[in-house]
């Protein structure tokens, strides 16, 4: 069985990264008819220029139309839908009927996908969607593993669950406080994250009604001996360092079940990983039943910014063990850090000195994006990652 690694992409630069990383398949929205509206999405030369460079790399992408349409948002669709079409995406991700009837009656070969925006969590709704023609239902986050042990046992339909990133206090996305509270609707790509905002009690407590995050890494193997055939990452207006973080985290972890060499090791480490680069705390949410007050944020929550990324490798030499870097966050000499990329397994080093442009050595890295020159005693590759050592 082929089990896809599903990523997303807020831009062709992230994009790059995503299938770089090992994503099997990334998914993007357009400039209109997506749920990300404050993304930079792509334009349609973008969408071409990155299926091109997926499919070379035997690669996927799907596209998002999935708000949820207004008379007004029609305009232009059909002309939209048909150019992804000669473009050759793989599939659209949709929800609305309106595309789903588009779709039919322009007699788009081009695969579509249901979205989570249908709240999708038992068997008789993807039993539906199939009669419509869908190939593949995106499961609502909200479904537990019975749920879907109980689709997977019963249809042949593809399921797409999610793995990674935020969750929605209301169903999948299906928010009206958005809208309500700062004219922005979550439905038709505007979400303001409302649940996130801190609500003034008049007491000295401020409260919200947030969810935390979703983490399913140890949860992987289990997902895959249901069945299910895509693997999904939420993020699309993630950093770059995020998205190769969380890429090559999965990616290890399913290969590793693949080949039989996954162990508590490695899911251990990969889980510290995955602790980090997230500003917020994420737990299994709703795959072993409805989360309890362990779930959600109700007081007190704290955003800490990230400091991992330290830098990414722009060249290596072999002879002088050395590697040219770009700086992204402070680090000294004596620091001991990793490295990780496309092609490169972690690999840990210790800064033993760092030469600056005007080929002075120097204690520290303190200057954003500054190019450098450090050690290196191991080969390493364009593109790759260096970030603290996680212990």
């Amino acid at each position: 069985m082929n089990y896809e690694l599903l990523l997303p992409a807020g831009d062709f630069e992230r994009f790059k990264v995503a299938i770089d990383y090992g994503a099997d398949a990334v998914y993007f929205g357009g400039y209109n008819y997506s749920l990300r509206a404050n993304a930079n999405n792509f334009s349609l030369d973008d969408i071409k220029k990155a299926t091109k460079y997926a499919h070379e790399r035997n690669k996927k992408v799907y596209v998002t139309v999935n708000m949820i349409f207004h008379n007004e948002d029609l305009e232009g669709l059909d002309e939209y839908l048909l150019a992804l079409d000669n473009i050759g995406i793989d599939s659209y991700i949709v929800s609305d009927f309106a595309v789903i009837e588009a779709i039919k009656r322009l007699n788009i070969k081009t695969k579509f996908y249901i979205s989570t925006q249908k709240s999708i969590t038992n068997l008789e709704s993807v039993k539906f969607y199939k009669s419509l023609g869908a190939y593949r239902v995106v499961l609502a986050r909200e479904a537990s593993r019975e749920d879907i042990k109980y689709i997977k046992e019963n249809i042949d339909t593809e399921l797409e669950v999610f793995i990674h990133g935020a969750m929605c206090t209301s169903y999948s996305g299906r928010c009206v406080m958005s809208n309500y509270v700062t004219l922005r609707d979550s439905n038709r790509g505007g979400c303001s994250q409302v649940c996130r905002f801190n609500f003034d009690n008049n007491t000295e407590y401020d409260y919200a009604f947030s969810s935390k995050d979703l983490n399913m890494i140890d949860y992987i193997s289990d997902m895959m001996d249901l069945g299910v055939e895509s693997f999904k990452i939420e993020g699309r207006m993630k950093s770059l360092y995020y998205i190769a973080t969380v890429a090559n985290a999965y990616r290890t972890i399913m290969d590793k079940k693949i080949d039989g060499s996954l162990d508590k090791k490695t899911i251990d480490y990969y889980k510290k990983v995955l602790n980090r680069v997230s500003n917020r705390e994420n737990i299994s949410q709703f795959y072993n039943g409805v989360p309890g007050v362990e779930g959600q944020y109700y007081s007190g929550r704290q955003e800490v910014s990230n400091q991992d990324f330290l830098a990414v490798i722009l060249s290596y030499n072999e002879k002088t063990k050395e590697a040219l870097i770009e700086q992204r966050n402070k680090f000294s000499v004596g620091d001991e850090v990793e490295v990780f990329g496309p092609n490169t397994s972690v690999q840990s080093l210790r800064i033993n000195y760092i030469i600056n442009e005007d080929n002075e050595s120097v204690t520290s890295a303190s200057h954003p994006q500054e190019k450098l020159k450090i050690n290196m005693p191991f080969k390493v590759s364009e593109g790759d990652i260096v970030r603290v050592k996680i212990s």
